[in-house]
């Protein structure tokens, strides 16, 4: 009896023994979120930033105030009737025109604040201590942002059409315009609408970059939204070189600059058959093909996403 207690005490102990070396195990990673759950958690901070959907806002409300102007012009009817391709042309051209410009500048100030708020405030080592991987959390981030991007393009771009038509029904009677687009003008308007689609997706990786290596929300926001705009002014630095010391180099270097190379592309993927793109105001001042300002761009973007990756990697979350 002695003997039968004895050992019923030791398995007792045993169990117990056992039960906090299982409790005080470390926690493996099989809860760890998934890419996925990873995603909608980028999904949800986006939505709660009040200037996301006040942003939306204006790009919705402004492009209906002026389809509204547009359809009032006095001219209109005229210029459908005498230029029914160049009409088109602007219709199409119109709404992702804005799309590169607008919705551009939103998703590179989205993007900057989704990273740069991790760090900024500190809770990039709270998700990375639940298990989470560095890349794997700036790639749910860059994922997450790159279908905003398109979803949010899709939408304006369903609105905008619907507009338009509503429009021109309204002022000229009917749609008969749209009779003057033959399949290459249709062709050059989805290469155009593939050259936003390329913009966009290269503003979120300059928006990664530079905040994946500044690890801060101001910084990197600053950044990323004037990285466009100094790129455009210069090109009126390049000009004033190019005529004040008549060097080619002037002209040469300004091939190489991102935010010219996009402006320069939606000209040339489009046909001489199409009307010239809106917005295409400054290029490089050196001739380009197509081909070559696919090729800078993609260089750009190579070298954005190689930073990204490159110290998100390899630095320590400290802050």
């Amino acid at each position: 009896m002695t003997t039968s207690r004895m050992r019923w005490g030791d398995r007792e102990h045993m169990t117990t023994a056992t039960a906090g070396a299982i409790a005080a195990r470390p926690v493996t990673h099989a809860g760890r979120p998934s890419f996925l759950g990873l995603m909608r958690g980028e999904w949800l901070k986006v939505s709660r930033q009040w200037t996301f959907w006040i942003m939306v806002g204006l790009m919705f409300g402004g492009y209906t105030l002026f389809t509204i102007i547009l359809s009032k012009g006095a001219n209109l009817q005229e210029f459908i009737d005498h230029h029914p391709l160049a009409a088109l042309a602007m219709l199409t051209q119109s709404p992702l025109f804005l799309l590169r410009v607008f919705w551009g500048m939103m998703i590179i100030i989205l993007t900057a604040r989704l990273i740069g708020m991790e760090y900024s405030g500190g809770t990039a080592r709270v998700i990375l201590a639940r298990g989470v991987g560095r890349l794997q959390l700036l790639f749910a981030q860059l994922s997450m942002m790159a279908l905003i991007a398109l979803i949010g393009g899709a939408v304006f771009l369903a609105f905008a059409g619907a507009l338009e038509l509503l429009g021109v029904r309204t002022v000229a009677g009917n749609l008969d315009v749209f009779k003057a687009a033959d399949a290459t003008f249709w062709a050059d308007t989805r290469n155009y609408a593939l050259s936003v689609l390329i913009s966009l997706g290269v503003s979120i990786l300059l928006a990664a970059a530079v905040t994946s290596v500044t690890r801060s929300l101001a910084a990197g926001l600053t950044v990323s939204v004037i990285w466009f705009p100094i790129d455009n002014f210069a090109f009126i630095l390049l000009i004033l070189g190019d005529r004040l010391t008549g060097w080619d180099f002037w002209s040469l270097v300004s091939g190489d600059f991102l935010g010219l190379n996009l402006n320069a592309m939606s000209n040339l993927v489009m046909s001489s058959h199409t009307p010239p793109a809106i917005g295409g105001l400054f290029q490089p001042l050196t001739p380009v093909t197509g081909a070559h300002t696919l090729l800078v761009t993609a260089i750009y973007a190579v070298a954005f996403l190689a930073v990204a990756i490159g110290v998100t990697a390899t630095r320590d979350v400290k802050e």
